[in-house]
């Protein structure tokens, strides 16, 4: 579990970036029923760096902190980053012992100078990522991410989708609940579906073709235990099948089905987490119909069993 973070800021880093990880790791929420965490600005020497605003950013630490943290993000800063010996020295032998490492945006270019990408699937904003898979050609760039894990790597979209990453490893560490309540917290959502085809730059439709396929979501987020199809959702939009379908994947990144899976698999996490119903029940709730179709999906998307995961998050909730 992450109980140390060490947040690598090179000179230029951009101070959103920096924010988030500091906005969900390095305040105090303690009194609120948060996990506490040691938390450390790090630059290669010690001293300050600017940010890409113009103002200084005053660390608390040199790369010591590095050495033995749960969590070492890097922060975006430039694709083309002037990347101290140190600290690239210092993220290898995080790597190698097997640290968590979060890149916010184009601090994947930091991990890629670092030998970290080869052979490993990653991400980063989509204006750079045809620059981070020819710059790394051994890397597997997933340009439609809002963040990727491939082992103890975890790297992250364009700016807010650094948010994403980080509640994903609250969620993998201290589960759904805590999770949400802490993107409550910061009015975010807990959880964003999807990927960075919704935010790249494409012509905007004129007319009522435009409008928001809200409506039909927020139906469906209530009502997750309905057996429904796309013709059955394209009449609730009052659409096309073909053309709810086109609109469904540029409004939300993904296809109405795999929507639907993952919300489901939400769904069932937080009532493994915080129910006593039994697999089955979980399964008819979220709309799986039976416990062999949610294990299937469920074990796909999070990498563990039903039952598995309900173990082990029983277990870190009643020691957490």
């Amino acid at each position: 579990m992450i109980r140390t973070v060490a947040v690598i800021a090179l000179d230029g880093v951009a101070a959103f970036e920096l924010g988030v990880v500091c906005e969900v790791f390095g305040l105090d929420r303690t009194a609120d029923g948060f996990p506490a965490y040691r938390f450390d600005v790090c630059t290669a020497d010690g001293q300050p760096v600017r940010s890409t605003s113009g103002f200084g950013i005053t660390p608390t630490a040199d790369l010591d902190p590095v050495a033995d943290a749960d969590l070492v993000a890097v922060p975006a800063a430039t694709t083309r980053p002037v990347v101290p010996p140190a600290v690239l020295d210092a993220l290898r032998a995080a790597d190698r012992r097997g640290a968590r490492i979060l890149s916010v945006c184009s601090g994947a270019f930091v991990l890629g100078a670092a030998g970290l990408l080869d052979g490993r699937d990653c991400t980063t904003h989509w204006k750079y990522a045809d620059e981070l898979a020819r710059r790394h050609p051994l890397a597997r760039v997933q340009c439609n991410s809002l963040y990727v894990e491939d082992g103890n790597l975890l790297t992250s979209a364009g700016t807010a989708a650094g948010i994403d990453a980080c509640l994903h490893l609250i969620r993998q560490d201290q589960g759904s609940a805590l999770a949400t309540k802490l993107a409550r917290r910061m009015v975010v959502p807990p959880h964003r579906d999807g990927g960075q085809a919704q935010y790249i730059e494409t012509p905007i439709p004129s007319g009522p073709q435009a409008s928001s396929l809200e409506p039909v979501l927020s139906w469906l987020t209530a009502n997750l235990d309905c057996q429904v199809n796309v013709d059955e959702l394209a009449a609730r939009a009052h659409m096309a099948p073909r053309t709810f379908a086109r609109r469904f994947r540029a409004e939300t990144g993904t296809t109405p089905h795999d929507w639907l899976t993952g919300q489901r698999v939400l769904l069932a996490r937080r009532l493994l987490e915080e129910s006593a119903l039994g697999v089955e029940a979980v399964a008819s709730r979220c709309g799986f119909g039976d416990a062999a179709t949610m294990r299937h999906h469920f074990s796909r998307r999070v990498g563990a069993t039903p039952q598995a995961y309900r173990t082990t998050f029983r277990d870190r909730l009643a020691t957490g």
